[in-house]
């Protein structure tokens, strides 16, 4: 069988959180650089590939999917069904896609508004409202893990490996994580995960891309 092939991006939290999960379900995957900011996702050949020309994608033979709680899910349930990662049971499964989805809608939007209002609009100070926004995911976040090693219970699951990705780019980015004492917990035992030091550089990079751009700190 042809191996998977990841489009990537290491300064991507998204793209990270698919690499993420490849490297904690084992699986074998060709992983392809696509730079962002040489403008390599609007290469033809790679429009070809995903007409929405974002990372992650995944290539699995004649299959391709992008987005990425898209691409860690299938993965889960192609390679691994049943995985701690993405179990079965109904319930588990439930409070895992609930994590999820606050981190798509919640604590990513957060991030990407920070990253976007420098590396897109040229901003040299954070904007008050977008620091208050990533403290209110952190919040809730840090509620989550009240009573559980995990975000989502007793066990690592995507949903970790997708908020890792962007609570790393939060750290580098100069956030101050100490009113979170359960996120810092948590992310000690995250430096455990496979693949936490490939996240952690590709966040290292981003985050000094944006603080090199800003006056004050975070």
């Amino acid at each position: 069988m042809a191996p998977l092939i990841l489009y990537h991006f290491p300064g991507s939290p998204p793209s990270r959180s698919a690499l993420l999960a490849l490297r904690n379900l084992d699986l074998d995957a060709e992983v392809k650089v696509v730079n962002l900011f040489a403008g390599e996702h609007l290469a033809e050949e790679f429009i070809a590939i995903n007409p929405e020309h974002t990372v992650p994608t995944l290539v699995d033979e004649d299959y391709i999917l992008w987005e990425s709680k898209a691409i860690v899910t299938y993965l889960a349930e192609q390679y691994k069904p049943g995985c701690s990662l993405y179990p079965n049971d109904p319930k588990k499964r439930g409070l895992i896609n609930h994590r999820l989805f606050f981190d798509s809608g919640t604590l990513f939007v957060a991030l990407r508004d920070v990253l976007m209002s420098v590396l897109r609009s040229g901003a040299t100070v954070i904007a008050q409202d977008k620091k208050d926004n990533v403290h209110k995911a952190l919040d809730k976040l840090e509620t989550y893990l009240d009573g559980c090693d995990w975000i989502a219970g007793d066990e690592c699951t995507l949903a970790d490996l997708c908020a890792l990705a962007n609570v790393t780019t939060l750290k580098h980015v100069g956030v101050t994580f100490e009113a979170y004492p359960n996120v810092v917990a948590w992310y000690e035992r995250c430096q455990e995960l496979p693949g936490f030091d490939e996240n952690d550089e590709g966040a290292s990079f981003i985050g000094n891309a944006v603080k090199s751009k800003l006056e004050e700190a975070f």
